[in-house]
């Protein structure tokens, strides 16, 4: 791996835009095809606002190859990576292995939270200063960011992950492992129907989703 212009990388997970495998606790509100509409303005949108930054190096990291991705990244310099694991614990204790050789600070935030901005990054990393591990809690038990300057797996194992605990148990790892860490403001992701209501709270994001959704 060529190392880029900073000493701290910013991943974007994000899944492959197929019908029935995304956004699926929202299908009796929006359908198979408006989920995946939701998906792919969701993933651009972070990616758009977030991937590059400035201050970190940037990657995204997909469960699988797919031409939405060859379009979104087309001449940004942003690498495509594929993630590895058999749950999500396994691809982000991955992801993490895999980039802190390189990176002093390593970040990786989902697709579904289009409230992270720069400022959330920055405290991110300022954050990672003083702690080892940093999260950003979700309005739902789970969490939107999680960054890491050593890596450390337990975190990541035997988490229920996709419930309202996600956190509440990472929690308990981390006091297991004796492991210091910060928690950055509460932020919502988009994974219910009670959720949608936020793609449109801000003139931005209104103008941004109002072509895929009819709220």
């Amino acid at each position: 791996m060529i190392r880029g212009s900073s000493d701290s990388c910013l991943i974007q997970f994000a899944k492959a835009p197929l019908l029935g495998a995304v956004k699926t606790r929202l299908e009796p509100a929006l359908g198979q095809a408006g989920c995946a509409a939701l998906h792919r303005a969701l993933v651009s949108w972070v990616f758009n606002r977030h991937l590059p930054v400035g201050q970190v190096d940037s990657e995204l990291w997909s469960d699988s190859e797919h031409s939405f991705f060859d379009a979104l990244l087309a001449n940004t310099g942003v690498p495509l990576r594929l993630q590895k694991g058999d749950d999500l614990g396994q691809r982000m204790s991955h992801a993490f292995t895999d980039r802190l050789p390189h990176y002093r600070n390593v970040l990786l935030i989902g697709s579904d939270c289009p409230g992270i901005d720069r400022d959330y990054i920055a405290a991110a990393l300022k954050a990672l200063q003083v702690a080892p591990a940093v999260f950003g809690p979700a309005c739902d038990g789970g969490y939107v960011l999680v960054g890491l300057n050593r890596p450390c797996r337990a975190i990541f194992e035997d988490v229920p992950w996709g419930t309202e605990v996600v956190m509440e148990v990472t929690r308990q790892h981390l006091m297991a492992n004796s492991w210091d860490w910060l928690e950055l403001d509460p932020l919502v992701d988009i994974d219910r129907n009670e959720d949608l209501h936020y793609l449109i709270s801000g003139a931005e994001r209104k103008l941004f989703f109002k072509k895929y959704l009819t709220i």
